[in-house]
């Protein structure tokens, strides 16, 4: 079974085809030897029989006449008809005594034969072969009968090898018929195998070919109606049509409006066609159809990927495949090894953790706990490195792929050096204006602690020019107040100095209670000056967040800028008195740090609301606003991974919120 099991399909056909006619050929053979040989036996034995009787009732008269001359004629000429004289051997005559009255013997009568072959009374013939000399010969006897009286014996000798040559000459022509069958039989059965197994065996190549990764094999098109060429399929020839063989069973993708557009008559395709005859050949058909699909879409994936691999190469901004389980480099455009100046063959294999150690495993840890596959996910101003430790910022953008059927990250990575460095201008710029803004309340703030240090430093001269006796405990108390108004001096320019600093994007852990003192340690003067009072509602035991002072020193100061430009609003369109209240709590809401900046002012109107966070957007009336406060705040709440929520009731006030990620 394992020898037949390597035989092709078609030998399997053949041979077992032939297998069969030849046993059915046999057994027919056989049976008809078998029929032929018996019947042309028995026929010549009637034919014997029917000589027999002949002679019997001819002859029967001479016998009672004793005529024997005409009864020997009689039996010559039954002997020697010419369509007898080789069939039969010999006849002879015996009367009731049996003894021989008459034979055609040219020799003498062999005398064995005269009782060879005795008929017992009431039978009517007898039929036995007997061997005289070296010839064998059917002796068939019938008695000659005159009423109810047997007057004798008539015997003939049906020669044996005659009748065997007539039976070899009918075998020999059965046989040759049957060979002929054979034959024909044999060349229609491999016809047949080769006709029913060559789709297959074609198919088999195709197959072949296919497992070899030729996708562009030649396929059979004979059946196919009209000259059919597949550049003559719309959706072969351009990627943006779909083949409606397919693709109309989605809902989602148009039909053409106009009847009579040339995509319409895919529909009655010329290369799906219809499975029509036996199986082997429904097979060769959805074989093909799947050919053609996997060419179809093949062609359109290759296109795909040489459209995204060309955007890859060309895209401006750096891009990496990163390994999800390792975050390794599987791949870098052109671009990241321009910005990152590593070759590509550092960047392949390197650990994508080593372009920014300090940000980006958290990012792309965040990444996966955010399942980063259901879209892609953005992370701003992150710091990166450059060959050589040289830092600069980049914002990610990542999102799932699947990479060489292994799950992997690509990753875009934007530069914003220059964005961040004008950002910082922009903040730093915006804080010199408010420097100016509150020169006057930051002048007062100095000269307060100047003017007790300028008290004390003449009473402290007077005493020493007039050589006066000054108790000791005075002299304390005046040295004292000198150096706490010092502190104090050396406090407020340490502040100023700390809010006039450039700021660096750095986080570090904060209690957001110190910008918030820092920046009221400033304008609380000009403030009241102002006729607005300023309420601080701070919990002091309340968890730190990542952000940095100078910063959030920023935030808070636009702030209460806002605040006493609103409250300022209110009063000039009421036509009353400066004056109003500034209301600044922080708490902890669960996992949250919260600040909130509540003021009287004139409030936001709705219709503006969602506006008011737009950069160069401002309500104030004063040409000196540039709209650029609450933009830069929300930037720097964003940057820290913080949210801003505005309250606001027009003629009531507006409550500013800001709430931060707990860094304990």
């Amino acid at each position: 079974m394992k020898r037949f099991a390597d035989i092709s399909l078609k030998n399997k056909f053949f041979f077992t085809n032939l297998v069969v006619i030849l046993i059915i050929s046999a057994t027919i053979a056989f049976l008809a030897r078998w029929i032929l040989v018996s019947t042309l036996i028995s026929e010549l034995e009637l034919r014997g029989i029917a000589i027999a009787r002949t002679i019997a009732e001819r002859g029967s008269g001479y016998i009672l006449d004793k005529n024997y001359p005409e009864l020997l004629a009689l039996i010559f000429d039954e002997a020697k008809l010419t369509e007898r004289q080789h069939l039969v051997s010999y006849i002879f005559i015996t009367d009731q005594d049996d003894e021989v009255i008459s034979h055609t013997f040219t020799r003498p009568f062999p005398p064995e034969l005269r009782h060879a072959n005795p008929v017992p009374a009431g039978e009517i013939r007898g039929v036995r072969l007997f061997t005289i000399g070296d010839q064998a010969a059917y002796d068939i006897a019938t008695p000659i009968t005159q009423g109810i009286y047997r007057i004798g014996m008539v015997h003939v000798g049906l020669n044996k090898s005659h009748i065997d040559s007539l039976v070899a000459k009918l075998r020999v022509a059965f046989l040759g018929y049957l060979s002929v069958i054979i034959i024909i039989i044999f060349v229609l059965s491999h016809w047949l195998s080769k006709y029913i197994t060559m789709p297959i065996s074609k198919l088999t190549k195709i197959s072949d070919e296919l497992s070899r990764g030729n996708f562009d094999v030649q396929l059979d098109l004979h059946q196919v109606r009209g000259g059919w060429e597949p550049h003559d399929c719309p959706a072969f020839a351009s990627n943006d049509l779909p083949c409606w063989h397919f693709d109309q069973v989605d809902p989602l993708i148009s039909r053409p409006e106009n009847p009579g557009e040339e995509l319409r008559t895919c529909r009655k395709c010329e290369f799906y066609r219809r499975q029509r005859g036996d199986e082997v050949a429904q097979l060769a058909d959805s074989f093909y159809n799947m050919i053609w699909s996997i060419r179809l879409y093949r062609r359109r994936l290759h296109e795909s990927e040489e459209k995204y691999r060309s955007l890859f190469d060309s895209g401006p901004d750096p891009i990496f495949v990163v390994d999800c389980s390792t975050f390794e480099i599987l791949d870098a455009n052109p671009r990241a090894v321009e910005v990152y100046g590593y070759p590509k063959s550092e960047l392949l294999g390197k650990s994508f953790l080593e372009l920014g150690p300090e940000n980006t495993s958290s990012c792309l840890a965040s990444f996966e706990e955010e399942g980063g596959s259901q879209g892609s996910v953005y992370y701003p101003k992150v710091m990166h490195y450059r060959k050589g430790s040289k830092p600069f910022f980049v914002s990610l953008h990542a999102c799932h792929i699947s990479y060489r059927e292994r799950p992997a990250i690509i990753i875009s990575s934007t530069d914003i050096s220059e964005m961040i460095e004008k950002d910082a201008q922009l903040i730093q710029a915006s804080k010199m204006k408010s420097l100016g803004e509150m020169s006057a309340g930051i002048a007062h703030e100095l000269n307060q602690p100047l003017n007790a240090i300028k008290m004390g430093s003449d009473f402290l001269a007077m005493v020493s020019e007039q050589n006066l006796e000054v108790p000791m405990e005075h002299v304390h108390q005046v040295v004292s107040e000198i150096s706490t108004q010092v502190d104090r001096a050396a406090e407020i320019i340490n502040t100023l100095r700390s809010f006039g600093r450039k700021a660096e994007l750095v986080t570090e852990k904060l209690d957001i209670n110190k910008p918030i003192r820092g920046v009221i340690s400033i304008v609380k003067r000009q403030f009241e000056l102002e006729n607005i009072s300023i309420q601080l509602q701070l919990t002091e035991r309340i968890s730190h967040i990542l952000a940095h002072d100078n910063r959030l020193q920023q935030i808070f100061f636009n702030l209460v800028a806002n605040a006493r430009d609103a409250i300022n609003e209110k009063a000039e369109a009421q036509g009353g008195a400066l004056g109003g209240t500034i209301i600044i709590r922080s708490y902890q809401d669960d996992d949250h740090v919260v600040a909130e900046v509540q003021d009287t002012g004139v409030g936001i109107p709705e219709s503006v609301r969602d506006k008011i966070f737009e950069p160069f957007f401002s309500t104030k009336e004063t040409s000196n606003d540039m709209g650029l406060g609450l933009a830069i705040t929300y930037g720097i709440v964003q940057d820290y991974g913080g949210e801003i929520q505005v309250m606001s009731e027009e003629g009531e006030g507006t409550t500013f919120k800001l709430s931060f990620a707990a860094a304990d």
